[in-house]
């Protein structure tokens, strides 16, 4: 087989060159393109390596340091924290995109060296892959801001009645601003009705949403303990009969529950 150590280079850069793209978008680093290339230009002399005849062992040994001096190169130095942060997200968006890169591979190659793939030519393996490469980044970015913004709004639950610990995942959403009318305590709604609260006193508590309104039954609880918040004494319970449609949730809290009254 014939290998053109200058296309293998320039598929290398290419690499490189998008996943500390896709590492500087991700962390919002806010670097310039030029340092970008730099550091791309240097990962991509590691590519040499498989010309020289070293142990498996050397040759991850110095992909490691071949990183280690991307990242720098390309996000300088501030403290360990900040570099060891920038490495690990270049190893997962190089993970993510191998991942892809080694399912094409094995669909569409007769044949792999590598990440050199051949199949009717090397020509047409390296235009797809340059083509479908920046399709997976704007995937993985796409689903990475998807789940910062989602999961970020979620929230662990514990809810203390009696001797009773209910828990729920609750999602909180911003436009929810309910409160018991007359004690001003804010509500968190839960789909699940537990037997527990057959033995508590309910309130009716009005609510008004763009689609319909009506009355909930609502209990008074002992407290509430919120995952990164604390605990929250002055809540009510809301049982609401509709199923939550977010993945995951059982429970829906305010801003209220959060600021406190």
């Amino acid at each position: 087989m014939t290998v053109y150590i200058d296309i293998v280079l320039l598929l290398n850069l290419f690499f490189d060159f998008t996943m500390l793209f896709t590492v500087n978008y991700l962390l919002k680093r806010r670097i310039k393109l030029y340092r970008i290339l730099l550091g791309s230009i240097i990962g991509s002399l590691s590519i040499l390596f498989l010309f020289i005849k070293i142990s498996s062992f050397e040759l991850f040994v110095y992909k490691v340091i071949i990183s280690i001096l991307m990242i720098i190169t390309t996000f300088d130095y501030k403290n360990i924290k900040y570099t060891i942060k920038n490495i690990i997200y270049l190893y997962l968006v190089s993970i993510f995109l191998g991942g892809f890169l080694y399912l094409i591979n094995n669909q569409f190659s007769s044949k792999g060296e590598g990440i050199v793939f051949i199949y009717g030519g090397l020509s047409i393996n390296i235009v797809l892959i340059m083509i479908i490469t920046p399709l997976i980044i704007y995937f993985y970015i796409k689903q990475n801001k998807d789940v910062t913004t989602n999961y970020s709004n979620y929230y662990k639950i514990d809810i203390y009645i009696g001797n009773k610990i209910l828990k729920v995942t609750s999602f909180l959403d911003t436009g929810n601003k309910l409160v018991d009318p007359y004690t001003l305590k804010p509500v968190i709604l839960i789909n699940n009705k537990d037997p527990v609260f057959d033995k508590l006193k309910p309130i009716l508590i009005p609510f008004n949403t763009i689609s319909e309104e009506g009355m909930i039954r609502g209990y008074k609880v002992d407290k509430i303990y919120i995952d990164g918040v604390g605990y929250k004494k002055k809540v009510i319970v809301g049982i609401i009969n509709n199923k939550i449609n977010i993945d995951g949730v059982d429970s829906i809290i305010g801003t209220k529950i959060l600021e406190g009254i």
